[in-house]
C-alpha cells in the first residue's frame, strides 16, 4: 500500500478549505437578504409560519415565498416564545 505524503495531504486540505471558505462567505452574505427556506423555484420549504408565505402554484405542494429578497427575513418568521427563543422587542 502506498504511504501518504503528509505535505501533499496538507496541500489538498488547504485547497479544499480555500474552496469552501469562498462558498461559506457567499452563503453568509446571501443570508442577510434571502430567506434560507426559499428554494430555487421561489417556494417556501419552512415547516413553520412566515408572513411571506403565499398560496401555492396550481398543482404544487409547497407555498410560494412572497418575499422580494431586499429585506432581512429573519424577523418574518413566526415562532412561539419558549426556552431558548429570542423575541425581538424593538427596544
Amino acid at each position: 500500500m502506498k504511504k501518504i505524503d503528509k505535505e501533499e495531504y496538507q496541500k489538498r486540505l488547504d485547497k479544499i478549505t480555500e474552496l469552501f471558505a469562498g462558498m461559506v462567505a457567499h452563503a453568509d452574505e446571501l443570508s442577510t437578504r434571502r430567506c434560507p427556506y426559499k428554494n430555487r423555484f421561489d417556494e417556501c420549504t419552512a415547516r413553520f409560519g412566515c408572513r411571506n408565505q403565499r398560496k401555492p402554484r396550481p398543482g404544487a405542494e409547497l407555498l410560494m415565498c412572497g418575499g422580494d429578497d431586499k429585506l432581512d427575513y429573519r424577523n418574518a418568521w413566526e415562532v412561539e416564545a419558549g426556552e431558548g427563543a429570542f423575541i425581538e422587542t424593538g427596544e
